[in-house]
């Protein structure tokens, strides 16, 4: 079984997903980290070389490989771009269960405001303006993330409730 995490970035896709696979005695991927172990450089240094038009072909192959390659069982922590480019999205929900982390532009903010320096459409946002970035670009994107087959609000909740939601729904599928 492949579990697919999706959601804007800062919603805990990483950090849960590494929570979840130790829980459910899955191995944990991460896409950007596969996608930066294949490149030898980071995402940022990605975005500022070749931009994002080329990151997201590459993300898109990463994910390719991955879906046909990546054995069962794992918990893969997707980009938070990744859903909406190409058929990435499509192609998760063909492959396993996909995963939405819903969180209000809010809650997005306040979480990603200290890391925004290594994530480049953040880097050169003031406080005020990442507010809006996120309600912005979450805006368009959430389309994609609302194809995922479970989706969970994720504000005021604990990382281990949604953990705890995921395995639950896994247990009561196989029913």
């Amino acid at each position: 079984m492949l579990v697919f995490l999706v959601g804007y970035m800062g919603c805990g896709k990483s950090s849960i997903g590494r929570a979840l696979a130790r829980r459910l005695g899955f191995r944990f991927l991460d896409t950007d980290a596969l996608l930066e172990q294949r490149c030898g450089r980071s995402v940022r240094e990605i975005f500022a070389s070749e931009g994002e038009e080329r990151f997201r072909e590459l993300e898109r192959d990463v994910l390719s490989e991955l879906v046909a390659g990546a054995g069962p069982d794992a918990v893969v922590a997707t980009g938070g771009g990744a859903p909406c480019f190409f058929d990435n999205m499509a192609r998760m929900n063909r492959a396993g269960l996909t995963v939405y982390f819903q969180m209000s532009p809010e809650k997005l903010a306040a979480r990603l405001e200290h890391g925004k320096a290594k994530r480049p459409l953040l880097k050169d946002k003031t406080p005020e303006e990442l507010e809006g970035f996120i309600r912005d670009n979450l805006a368009r994107r959430e389309a994609f993330y609302l194809q995922s087959k479970l989706i969970i609000g994720c504000d005021g909740v604990s990382d281990a409730y949604i953990a705890g939601h995921v395995e639950r729904y896994l247990e009561n599928r196989d029913r």
